[in-house]
């Protein structure tokens, strides 16, 4: 069968009328069921979801990172009980009969897994809807080899929760879970206070520990250079150690998942005789662990 008629027969299914060559089940929203709601919206994550009545969700993800992302997935009630071929086509509204359906792209749905989408596809299928169309996937029903399941996303009332999207993405953090989780900071001499250039990195890893709650351990190894006495030093790196889990428990942590040592001169990375290795030697090591890796 050719996409032409499919198209045909899912224009048709939404008129109500039915096509005598072709059966199928149709799953779309109507205009009075259609809604889009931010279900996450923090700097680390924004969600976008779509409820399909009778079928599932539809559910577009962006997370904190270097790199703009965006993941697309269709939540399936029912798992898919074999890996299907897919078409994505964007379908014209009821309201603009004139517009020609677009073929998007062609896919693989895994068996047992909700249906993907990412990257600049994922990006298209948002202005499509922002466009008021209807981006729809067609696939065989794996139970009823002779029909078809056709599955859209109702653009009415998309542009609220898109205005809504689109504020959020433009307030995740530029880094993620990786980019920071194993920090290497530095002192300035003599002191417990971490210089300019660390200071706005330790900011950043605050940030991020504000609106994650899955940080389970943070481990806290503070080092010193080898200018003064051993004791000297020593008393100094824990100083260094002590301060820092007090910032990490004003962010809400709890004290039982931060470990801290201070380790004085001892481990040097660096040549103690000259400054460039001293201020290297002048350090702390933070690292964190998660009970979750989506980040």
């Amino acid at each position: 069968m050719t996409l032409p008629l499919k198209l045909g027969a899912w224009s048709l299914a939404l008129m109500g009328a039915c096509s005598p060559a072709w059966a199928g089940k149709y799953y779309v929203a109507t205009p009075g069921e259609s809604t889009w709601e931010m279900v996450v919206d923090t700097p680390l994550e924004c969600q976008l979801q779509h409820g399909i009545p009778n079928f599932g969700q539809a559910q577009f993800t962006s997370r904190a990172s270097k790199q703009m992302n965006l993941d697309f997935e269709l939540k399936m009630r029912r798992p898919l009980g074999q890996t299907s071929n897919v078409s994505l086509v964007s379908m014209p509204p009821r309201w603009r009969p004139g517009d020609a359906a677009e073929p998007l792209t062609r896919l693989k749905f895994f068996k047992q897994f909700d249906g993907y989408v990412g990257g600049q596809m994922a990006w298209n299928m948002l202005s499509e809807l922002e466009e008021g169309k209807i981006p729809t996937f067609s696939y065989q029903d794996w139970q009823h080899r002779n029909e078809r399941i056709e599955v859209g996303l109702s653009a009415v009332a998309f542009n609220a929760g898109y205005k809504s999207f689109s504020t959020c993405l433009a307030n995740l953090l530029p880094y993620n879970f990786e980019d920071i989780s194993f920090t290497v900071l530095h002192y300035d001499k003599n002191s417990d206070e971490l210089n300019k250039a660390s200071q706005k990195r330790l900011a950043q890893i605050a940030d991020f520990i504000k609106y994650s709650q899955d940080i389970d351990l943070i481990l806290v190894a503070t080092y010193s250079d080898s200018s003064g006495g051993k004791n000297t030093n020593q008393s100094l790196s824990e100083r260094r150690a002590e301060k820092l889990e007090q910032y990490f428990v004003s962010l809400g942590l709890p004290k039982d998942r931060i470990e801290v040592q201070g380790f004085g001169e001892r481990r040097p990375i660096a040549d103690n005789s000259t400054p460039l290795g001293r201020n290297k030697n002048r350090r702390v090591v933070i690292s964190m662990g998660r009970t979750s890796s989506l980040m």
